[in-house]
């Protein structure tokens, strides 16, 4: 089965994840949206006019990849992807606030735009929100809380 994941040592059974069902399934597919675009987007920047904003654009394809790894690790079963998530949506939720941080003291270092710049305006503030909704989701979806929900259902 997938969507389980062994209990090492433990003797009990595979533990269900719920992280990729319900809501998880729209916060992976937005999330997968985000990796997509801010792909596209970095990757046309870097390719035509990367010396116009060398920071700007290299901070959107390290943002690129943050989305990548968060649409991945969302939709994984285990705890290590569990813990792979947390780290993408805190690493997200930083960039999100320095550079927004950044783009508004230090214009002249972002005279273009990023996701994160502005703390995501142009994207209506989504990447101010996904990363707070994501960590949330996560938190109500913890391992620990599903061996206790299974445990709670087998007696």
């Amino acid at each position: 089965m997938k969507d389980q994941q062994p209990q090492a040592g433990t003797g009990e059974g595979p533990v269900r994840n719920t992280r990729n069902t319900g809501p998880g399934r729209l916060l992976i597919a937005v999330y997968g949206i985000f990796a997509i675009s801010a792909t596209a987007r970095a990757g046309y920047q870097i390719l035509t006019k990367f010396s116009e904003a060398p920071l700007a654009y290299v901070l959107s394809a390290f943002a690129a990849l943050v989305y990548v790894v968060a649409t991945v690790s969302l939709a994984k079963a285990g705890t290590t992807w569990f813990k792979v998530s947390v780290a993408a949506v805190l690493v997200e939720l930083a960039g999100v606030l320095v550079v927004g941080t950044l783009s508004i003291l230090d214009s002249v270092q972002f005279p273009h735009e990023t996701v994160w710049s502005l703390f995501g305006r142009g994207y209506g503030f989504v990447p101010l929100l996904l990363p707070i909704l994501g960590l949330v989701w996560l938190y109500r979806r913890r391992p620990s809380l599903a061996r206790q929900a299974q445990a709670g259902a087998a007696k």
